[in-house]
């Protein structure tokens, strides 16, 4: 949705000069510290060629975009071109959200590397309560990166798009109404769910569609040893591989990984004599425990983080 009439904001961007900042990275430095308040920040149409950090110290903002299609922050670091060895892909972001109680809507975040340089990430958010409504991701290898143990992320009504691992990470998370769309033969999650929270990926009422030519997709592999995905009320696309899951050959993760499904659509969907054997179809009550909130929400929450609270109920 675009910004509601009469809506007012702290700051607003604008790549021509008009708003109080030209650059989406000034405004989050100019917002103050741990605030009482919400910062509001209205970013119009424009195309935000930079690489932007909402600190840890920087909580409580809210980043709205004039329209999901022509609100775009863009950067092109990858792998290759980061050169800080084996951690690499975590210095490649083109959005990384650090501060607590973020929220997104209407704009679009992009790695705009290539298919050909290896992981690029878009969007890397380690916070906690963080939410994100009709955004678009787009990248190739590792788009979205949802981490940071013990943190709870929200997608609803977001698009998207990657190769390889795109949706990855250790972070709980929640899809709804989301586009997941693959761009070639590859894996679409690489959760690396800790073991001791007892959730991670959740894709609920979502589509998964691909590009013409892709074929053969399987719906996640174990990037540590306790990966927890699960696809509910989705319609999968002919794309999905039959056996729906990959162990990323280490075989002993198929004694420690949650991959589950229940009641989803479409060619791609549960068939149990093609789906690996490790996997589960959950039973209707199983299913029950995956609802948004009893992900997403912890005792304190209406009290301490109100707003989030009411993203989470509504």
């Amino acid at each position: 949705m675009a910004p509601g009439e009469g809506e007012r904001f702290d700051y607003v961007v604008d790549t021509d000069g008009t708003g109080d900042y030209e650059r989406l990275q000034a405004a989050i430095d100019g917002a103050k510290s741990f605030p009482d308040d919400r910062v509001s920040i209205f970013v119009k149409d424009g195309v935000y060629d930079e690489k932007v950090t909402i600190h840890a110290w920087n909580t409580k903002i809210d980043l709205v975009g004039e329209s999901v299609e022509n609100t775009i922050v863009t950067y092109d670091d990858h792998f290759d071109s980061i050169g800080r060895g084996r951690n690499s892909t975590f210095f490649t972001y083109t959005l990384k959200v650090r501060g607590n109680d973020f929220s997104a809507r209407n704009l679009t975040v992009r790695n705009a590397a290539g298919p050909d340089v290896g992981q690029a990430v878009a969007l890397h958010v380690e916070a906690d309560r963080a939410s994100f409504e009709n955004c678009r991701f787009l990248g190739n290898q590792d788009t979205v990166y949802a981490a940071g143990e013990g943190s709870r992320q929200y997608f609803d009504d977001c698009y998207v798009e990657g190769t390889t691992d795109f949706v990855f990470g250790g972070a709980t998370a929640v899809f709804e109404r989301c586009e997941i769309h693959s761009k070639s033969d590859s894996y679409v999650t690489a959760a690396s769910t800790p073991r001791s929270e007892p959730f991670g990926f959740v894709f609920d009422d979502c589509t998964l569609t691909a590009d013409p030519e892709v074929s053969e997709v399987y719906l996640g592999r174990p990037w540590r040893d306790h990966a927890h995905v699960a696809f509910l009320r989705s319609d999968l696309g002919d794309h999905v591989h039959p056996a729906g899951w990959h162990n990323w050959s280490r075989p002993e993760a198929e004694e420690t990984v949650t991959y589950a499904e229940y009641d989803n659509s479409g060619p791609g969907a549960w068939d149990p004599d093609e789906r690996v054997p490790w996997s589960t179809e959950l039973s209707p009550s199983e299913a029950e425990t995956y609802t948004r909130a009893n992900v997403l929400l912890r005792g304190d929450d209406r009290e301490h983080a109100p707003h989030w609270y009411r993203t989470v109920t509504e």
